[in-house]
């Protein structure tokens, strides 16, 4: 990878570490189904007049749509509206990787590797950890929801694959055409029209740079950038940067937001990390040692 791709790959971990501060930061202006409706609405408008739709049949535009968007934000903005850190969200989000393997499985037939259910292990305990320390830091209720959020991910990657190869911003940005009325559906009916008036009347310029940033800097710069890396080098060769997003994310909302991790957290968060380099790169060691092995007199 060139300098300047390396770059550039670093400049999206942490635009979207910093993603949940931004998040968290938002949702003290805006209750958490407004956010997502309007942060798609931006995402979309005037997006949409400048990318070329994706040769998407539209049920598959729609699955998308509704797990990777509609799932995944609502149950994401939800959890850290009620009381789930920015910095363990953009940790405990990344079990999606071990639901997209099971989704995978499931649904595309594919085999699940030795490596993958032991890194899957190592994360899960880590995950346990995470959940047993709740009190002020952290809700079950907004851990359970931040899950749930990663399994629409991990379903989300699964259309993902079931597409083939497609362009990368052209499905986000289209895609990002779906999301707006079931989140305005779930806002009137969660939220009440009473706090979406209020929450509209109220809006400031703190609101707007955070909708600006979810919306052109997280998914747009975010999501065109990471193509481009996904169009130039392998994705075995891309993929494993993600790792650093919930690095970015913790040191970013302990350095921004005062969030600190509890003794049984900073020991899950260091499992969760583990299980997942175990998962990425399990496999190729794994391999490496065998053709070693055989070689050998």
């Amino acid at each position: 990878m060139t300098p300047k791709d390396l770059l550039l790959a670093l400049l999206v971990i942490v635009v979207w570490g910093l993603n949940f501060v931004v998040i968290k930061v938002g949702l003290h202006g805006m209750p958490p189904m407004l956010m997502g409706a309007l942060r798609f609405m931006l995402a979309a408008f005037p997006a949409i007049l400048f990318v070329r739709r994706p040769q998407v049949p539209l049920r598959w535009m729609l699955a998308y749509g509704m797990t990777i968007s509609v799932g995944q934000f609502a149950f994401l903005f939800y959890a850290m509206y009620v009381g789930m850190p920015a910095g363990l969200a953009s940790l405990v989000l990344q079990s999606q990787a071990f639901f997209t393997l099971f989704f995978a499985a499931l649904f595309l037939g594919e085999r699940l590797r030795g490596s993958n259910l032991f890194g899957l292990l190592v994360a899960a305990s880590g995950l346990v950890l995470i959940g047993l320390q709740g009190g002020q830091a952290m809700t079950l209720a907004g851990f359970a929801l931040t899950i749930a959020a990663a399994s629409m991910w991990a379903l989300g990657n699964v259309v993902t694959r079931k597409l083939g190869k497609v362009n990368l911003v052209g499905l986000v940005v289209w895609g990002s055409l779906i999301p707006p009325l079931p989140f305005l559906a779930l806002s009137l009916w969660l939220e009440g029209p009473e706090l979406i008036s209020q929450s509209l009347r109220t809006f400031s310029l703190d609101s707007l740079l955070v909708l600006a940033y979810l919306a052109f800097g997280a998914t747009i710069l975010g999501y065109g950038l990471w193509s481009r890396l996904l169009s130039r080098y392998p994705a075995s060769q891309v993929a494993p940067f993600s790792l650093l997003v919930p690095v970015v994310g913790i040191s970013s909302s302990a350095l921004l937001l005062g969030e600190r991790l509890g003794s049984l957290q900073m020991v899950g968060a260091a499992l969760v990390m583990a299980g997942l380099l175990i998962n990425v790169w399990g496999g190729r060691l794994l391999d490496g040692w065998r053709r070693r092995e055989a070689t050998l007199p």
